[in-house]
């Protein structure tokens, strides 16, 4: 009991939780059932955020496994100046630039071709992750729901890299300012200015995007003209 309470004074006083100072201790002692219980928990976040970031997803998956090893490898290093949900997210970004970069030198060669994206400071609009989010409603509503997060997620694509990590980790995975900076190791308002001109390219990459379906949708029912009814 003693032992217990001391663990959690001294994890509050260094900013971690209690439960993640009992994971983390289990992990630096080798517990296999500590990493399973990490994996479970943070590896459909992790996926989700490496994906976001790289220029081909289907690479997602490979990049998250070789996150877990470098965690299982480097656990001893962690000694909890940061909450261990950042340490994960900074390894798993670095090795996601990583994969950018061998894929602009490598892979790229080998083929010929909760604050809204549609801001308001008082808050309203669509929010970026529920965009993204599936709410399980029905059929046609996933139907409509699907359309528009292929949509949203094609434009995120397009946004530069460092704006979309800022996006991503504030508006899909609800980090605050603060633990962004930490994550990325930059300062508060390199952050806000990331996030300001983050939302401003994907809004206009989305207007762009309705602007253009919508011309094809007017071209595909265009009325024929006199001589082409003419001539029919």
């Amino acid at each position: 009991m003693q032992a217990g309470i001391v663990m959690g004074h001294l994890a509050s006083a260094i900013g971690i939780s209690t439960e993640d100072a009992v994971l983390v201790a289990d992990l630096k002692a080798g517990s296999e059932d500590a990493f399973a219980i990490l994996i479970a928990q943070y590896h459909q976040p992790l996926y989700s955020l490496i994906a976001r970031s790289l220029d081909d997803p289907a690479d997602a998956a490979d990049i998250t496994q070789e996150v877990f090893i470098k965690v299982f490898r480097n656990i001893r290093s962690f000694h909890g100046d940061s909450s261990l949900r950042t340490w994960l997210y900074r390894i798993a970004l670095h090795e996601a630039s990583n994969q950018r970069r061998w894929w602009s030198r490598h892979k790229k060669q080998e083929v010929t071709i909760d604050s809204p994206y549609d801001h308001e400071e008082d808050g309203s609009g669509v929010t970026l992750g529920a965009t993204l989010a599936d709410e399980g409603n029905s059929p046609f509503d996933n139907v409509a729901q699907n359309e528009v997060r292929e949509r949203v997620e094609a434009a995120l694509r397009q946004v530069p890299e460092a704006f979309r990590t800022v996006l991503v980790l504030r508006e899909i995975e609800g980090f605050a300012y603060e633990e962004i900076a930490e994550i990325l190791n930059v300062n508060l308002g390199t952050v806000k200015s990331r996030l300001t001109r983050g939302r401003s390219a994907l809004r206009s990459l989305i207007v762009a995007q309705s602007k253009a379906t919508e011309n094809n949708s007017a071209s595909s029912f265009a009325m024929p003209s006199s001589e082409e009814m003419v001539t029919q």
